[in-house]
């Protein structure tokens, strides 16, 4: 009997799918008459039958094993007197019939979720109602009331919650200042960005002995939400729900309801309001020599930002500092225990790689204006700095004070990426490598030696992208990117439902007392991928989790911490898709106005089947396929990750600039696809195509052969064949190439003949 084996569908848009292995092996590839009698997401067992034409294991489902329930978001369309919702997730695969009286209010072209009455069989389509109508496709924010359908974001509080926080005050109450440390006349003060509307932490510094050199106290004070929201009440449940907040372009969906998030506790200027406070001693070196923690009562003094605060610190004379007289003093103060605290950084060879984040703005009916960088500048180092030793600390309460609690756990990378790291290096010919058992301060020293290279970009990318996922776990086994032996999240309790915890336990330490959590809801799917892949990890590393210093406690107790933790890092990553796919969504329909428009670029990520391409001033990212690099056969290293010419020697890397043309936006798929312009193009007849009019067509076979394959004539199959390739990001398709180099090295391959098409 053949094995049978389980794993999630991922559906894929032209009606075929494939199965994620639970094992982490290959995908399984999944024909579309196998995919009738099933939905994108459902888990099955299946058998393999055979390998298809790429090599491929292809299976035959043999047991639908579990069917999530799953609202579907699309379009109501009627056609030939029937209704239908056509989803807008493409990988579903397909339509979803709705019987008469079953559409509800909606109305033909309107968003609808959908709620499954009938699944689909291999003879028959699912059947469905419509459930909620979310308006016009066009219609302001559509994109967000998608996105959080669609990964089942939650965005309403319970009528319990509300009737609770309701009931809250509107001020600090004198009752509420009870046994708390007043710190109302220490200047401390909130720096923050220009539109922020909640604010978690104050910070104030002033010179101070330590032991016999010179050193800072250095105070942060974080909003004290534990005093507000009780242990397992309706506040907390919808928090722990939540798990973190989401946040979108002009939107956020909060932990916690306004009334706390932004009012009593948010650290508004100019009144009171209660805070937990890491009180700290730092050394002239930036160790911190002693800390404490208490709970207190503060009046913030200022509301800073960002670049008033960097402005003030590069000219402590000029017009913005004038504003802020009284404040200028401690400001400097902070920035010189900001630059001990780096320094500290230095020597510990904590891994500190500049990236660029970008921030889309938004007019009032939702459409893109800009996209531009968000620049990092001092006062976010400055503040950055502060929180991470506020965070060490509270690790270390934590640990001394022998409580179960999360941890922020970030592990080296696995023997798979160090094995493809090590290749790509020795390829590069750096004369720079990692051991065995790499330490972070290898990758700041690989980093730093290459900082001023042309492919520096490349390197450090591919340093990064070697480095694990951080977690939230009870089992404290270090964070290795910063390089401490504990860290935690203590910082950001108003949007982060682990710093909530952090702080309850803090207190309970505090009072001599253990903190119970609460009978909390049992995670989701998310939370069982997450556990899987975890338990994969684990199975890798061996005993190397015996020397990680343990806190004694039950299996009960192991076992809610452990589930917690998995939670609030499963729901942290399903935020950072949903916010992911509302970008992509916005930056598709930005592009759509720009097709067949040229601009410069850098490859971002070079796989088997293209590259990808960032865009110098509008910083979006698309695809080159690799039919699109020019006439002759491109071949993948994967040691070097970059696509080579074989004719020409000519590379596409990271870091390799390049000029592009937008060829194609899919909005459903959320995918940008550019052509590689090479000089002498005439780009006039595509433009004109590409914007629907009529232009002249090049002979068949101007640009010569499709890359290991049939002539360009065949376009469709050509796209089908990109699309399918393209089903993953770049970091996706990283770890398929990392998988694959490894299956390589020890033989395992069974893939068949290497071409340009595989799968990175």
């Amino acid at each position: 009997m053949l094995d049978e084996i389980e794993g999630q569908v991922q559906g894929h848009r032209d009606g075929h799918g494939f199965l994620i292995r639970d094992n982490g092996e290959s995908d399984i590839y999944l024909s579309p008459n196998e995919m009738r009698a099933v939905l994108h997401r459902d888990r099955v067992k299946v058998r393999i039958v055979r390998q298809d034409r790429k090599g491929r294991p292809e299976g035959r489902i043999v047991e639908i094993v579990e069917r999530p329930e799953q609202p579907i978001i699309g379009r109501l369309l009627q056609e030939g007197g029937l209704w239908l919702v056509a989803p807008e997730d493409k990988r579903y695969g397909q339509d979803v019939m709705i019987p008469k009286g079953a559409t509800g209010t909606a109305k033909p072209g309107q968003v609808v979720v959908v709620e499954l009455t009938e699944p689909p069989a291999l003879f028959g389509q699912p059947v469905g109602r419509v459930k909620e109508v979310l308006g016009e496709i066009d219609d302001p924010g559509m994109e967000i009331e998608i996105a959080v359908r669609k990964y089942s974001v939650p965005h309403e509080f319970s009528a319990g919650c509300l009737e609770q926080a309701k009931g809250l005050p509107d001020k600090v109450l004198a009752k509420d200042r009870k046994d708390r440390v007043d710190l109302r006349d220490v200047p401390l003060v909130t720096i923050d960005g220009e539109d922020a509307r909640d604010f978690d932490d104050a910070v104030y510094c002033e010179p101070a002995k330590v032991g016999r050199g010179k050193g800072w106290r250095l105070l942060v004070a974080i909003a004290d939400v534990s005093h507000y929201v009780q242990t397992g009440s309706d506040i907390d449940i919808d928090a722990y729900d939540r798990a973190t907040s989401v946040y979108f372009p002009r939107r956020v969906i909060p932990m916690l309801p306004e009334k706390l998030s932004n009012g009593l506790c948010s650290l508004n200027p100019d009144v009171d309001r209660l805070c937990m406070v890491c009180d700290m001693l730092v050394n002239a070196k930036g160790d911190v020599h002693a800390y404490q923690f208490y709970p207190a009562v503060m009046h913030s003094h200022a509301r800073f930002t960002y670049t008033e605060v960097a402005a003030i610190l590069a000219n402590t004379r000029g017009p913005e500092a004038a504003k802020r007289k009284t404040r200028v003093t401690d400001l400097m103060n902070l920035q010189d225990v900001y630059k001990a605290l780096l320094a500290s950084r230095a020597v510990r060879g904590a891994v500190d790689f500049e990236t660029t984040e970008t921030q889309i703005v938004c007019d009032e009916s939702g459409r893109i204006e800009k996209i531009v960088p968000r620049v990092r500048n001092e006062a976010h180092r400055l503040i950055e700095e502060a929180m991470l030793a506020a965070n060490v600390c509270s690790a270390d309460f934590i640990q001394q004070g022998k409580h179960p609690g999360l941890f922020r756990v970030h592990e080296g990378p696995t023997a798979e990426k160090k094995d493809i790291l090590r290749n790509y290096l020795k390829a590069l010919g750096l004369g720079l490598s990692i051991s065995d058992d790499p330490h972070t301060s290898e990758f700041q020293k690989i980093a730093q030696a290459t900082k001023d290279r042309p492919d520096a970009q490349q390197i450090h990318t591919m340093l990064l992208r070697s480095m694990q996922q951080a977690i939230y776990t009870p089992v404290n086994s270090g964070h290795f990117g910063l390089a401490y032996e504990a860290y935690t999240h203590f910082t950001s309790p108003i949007r982060r439902y682990p710093d909530l915890l952090v702080h309850r336990v803090i207190k309970s330490i505090l009072m001599g007392r253990k903190y119970q959590l609460p009978k909390l809801p049992v995670p989701g799917e998310a939370h069982a991928k997450l556990t899987k892949r975890l338990e994969k990890n684990k199975a890798a590393k061996g005993a190397s989790d015996a020397n990680a210093p343990r806190v004694h406690m039950s299996a009960a107790d192991q076992q809610a911490w452990e589930a917690a933790g998995l939670h609030c890092s499963a729901n942290e990553r399903r935020a950072d898709e949903a916010s992911r796919d509302v970008e992509a969504w916005l930056k598709c329909k930005y592009m759509r106005e720009h097709l067949g428009e040229e601009y410069g670029g850098v490859v971002s990520a070079a796989t088997s089947f293209g590259i990808f391409v960032t865009l110098d001033a509008l910083y979006v990212e698309g695809l080159v396929h690799i039919t699109e690099l020019g006439g002759e056969y491109f071949r993948f290293d994967e040691l070097r990750q970059e696509l080579r010419g074989e004719r020409t020697g000519i590379r596409y890397a990271i870091g390799t600039r390049v000029q592009v043309q937008v060829s194609r936006v899919d909005l459903d798929g959320r995918k940008i696809d550019f052509r590689l312009v090479h000089p002498g193009d005439d780009l006039v007849p595509r433009a004109m195509r590409d914007k629907g009019l009529s232009a002249p067509t090049a002979p068949e076979g101007v640009h010569g052969k499709k890359h290991g394959g049939p002539a360009r004539g065949d376009r469709a199959a050509d796209r089908r064949m990109a699309d399918a390739e393209r089903n993953r990001s770049p970091i996706q398709a990283l770890k398929a190439s990392v998988k694959k180099a490894s299956a390589k090295k020890t033989g395992t391959n069974k893939k068949g003949p290497r071409t340009s098409k595989s799968r990175r």
